[in-house]
């Protein structure tokens, strides 16, 4: 038992529109990638993959009525918001797409995924150094933040302002000291060729102010383009939409800062072993604290790199932090479906992303992947739980008697199946079911039949 106070679940800014109404806005903004998608999901054969085949471009744009350049453009927001999914020259649609029209979650978990890759979606100016766009990318949080924390339209001038003192903090971060006034840089690091960019991003600082409101100019345009913001002559106003996203963006910094059981600096496998004796609830709460204390790509590689390993309760729990990432995860947990290892639990957590129901999820398994799983659970109970559980893990095999389950876990080849074998002879109480199991380990062991 816990006696922890539990946060409260926040609730959104007072004036939020109700989840329906966002999502219903969020289908607007994606109106034109979901008849694309949908266009794709009935088109087979070549000709649908990343990017959009010159003859499969005019064959949507007749089709749908679009310019190919609104085709071109769909195409990328649909693969952004998971509308399609890519499997290798072959356009497929996603669980998104199929659950569009009734899922509100969906809906804004496709619209989020399109406003993270805002950047991807509106082409940074040509000409501009890769690390000032890179800069810009980072300190745009803040500008959003500002953007929110005001509730209403904010000046570009104050933007630029923020913009500016975010990327110098970045500078300072990296011991970057820009030349002032009255100091000259060396011959070699003050370039005379280049484009007018490249000169603004090595300038003083008048020209630096240059290329921040250059910067800001995209930003915000491939903001507004994804439907975060609105803008006018010379302001910016964060869309309901954008507001509710910078909104749970900063909810979710600050359940970082409150880790109830100080996991955050932890490594993945440590903190996974420091909430193996939580129950569900605030596991999930230490999950999500880590999670939103680092970037998603790093955290779910770094959950994947544990899950890798010879822990078997570090890998199943490193799917339960997983299902809190959601959507993000989503890629990379299909790329594991190829490691036999890994697949049993990617394909459940798959299951279950898509909308199965956790108890009807283990129908996705097949037989031996059922075997593989029960396995690699009964390891980790043999390597960190009691006796009992053990021997009540008989239950949940799928096979329904034990010298059946015994035959097909000598056959599936999990590396731990002889150590396995020998815990479980040695806790269950019945003699003669215990030397059936220990001939088993026996017989892995040698390599018998």
């Amino acid at each position: 038992m816990t006696t922890r106070r539990t946060r409260p679940a926040p609730r959104p800014p007072e004036g939020t529109p109700p989840r329906a109404e966002l999502a219903r806005q969020a289908r607007a903004v994606l109106a034109d990638a979901v008849r694309i998608a949908h266009w794709a999901a009935g088109t087979p054969g070549p000709g649908t993959a990343a990017p959009l085949a010159a003859h499969a471009l005019e064959r949507a744009a007749t089709a749908l009525e679009l310019s190919p350049a609104q085709v071109r453009a769909g195409w990328d927001r649909a693969r952004l918001a998971g509308l399609v999914e890519l499997h290798g020259d072959t356009a497929r649609p996603g669980w998104r797409l199929r659950a569009w029209d009734r899922d509100d979650s969906a809906v804004l978990r496709g619209w989020v995924a399109l406003f993270d890759a805002w950047s991807l979606v509106h082409a940074a100016p040509e000409g501009i150094e890769a690390g000032a766009v890179a800069e810009a990318v980072e300190a745009v949080p803040q500008v959003l933040s500002l953007l929110q924390l005001s509730a209403g339209p904010v000046t570009v001038p104050a933007l630029l302002d923020l913009l500016g003192q975010r990327v110098a903090e970045l500078h300072e971060e990296r011991c970057e000291v820009p030349l002032g006034p009255g100091r000259t840089a060396p011959a070699a690091s003050a370039p005379q060729s280049g484009t007018a960019a490249d000169r603004a991003a090595t300038a003083g600082p008048a020209r630096s102010a240059d290329l921040n409101a250059l910067l800001l100019d995209w930003a915000l345009e491939g903001l507004a383009a994804v439907g975060a913001l609105t803008l006018g002559k010379g302001h910016a106003t964060l869309t309901p939409l954008g507001n509710w996203a910078v909104w749970v963006k900063l909810e979710q910094i600050c359940v970082a800062a409150q880790s109830p059981a100080g996991n955050i600096e932890q490594s993945a496998a440590d903190m996974l072993l420091g909430c193996a004796r939580l129950t569900p609830g605030p596991a999930r709460d230490e999950y999500r604290a880590w999670l939103a204390a680092r970037t998603v790509g790093s955290a779910v590689a770094e959950l994947l790199a544990v899950a890798r390993g010879e822990d078997a309760l570090l890998r199943g729990l490193a799917f339960e932090a997983l299902r809190v990432v959601g959507a993000p995860a989503e890629p990379e947990v299909r790329a594991v479906l190829a490691e036999p290892s890994l697949r049993p639990y990617a394909l459940l957590w798959l299951a279950e992303y898509e909308g199965n129901d956790p108890d009807d999820a283990q129908d996705v398994l097949s037989r031996e992947e059922a075997t593989w799983l029960w396995v690699d659970t009964a390891a980790a109970v043999a390597d960190h739980g009691e006796t009992g559980l053990l021997v009540r893990h008989l239950d949940s095999a799928v096979q329904g008697t034990v010298p059946a389950l015994l035959d097909e876990v000598r056959a599936v080849g999990h590396p731990r199946t002889v150590q396995v074998l020998v815990a479980l002879a040695a806790a269950h109480p019945d003699p003669a079911l215990a030397k059936a199991v220990r001939r088993a380990a026996f017989q892995v062991h040698t390599g018998g039949a």
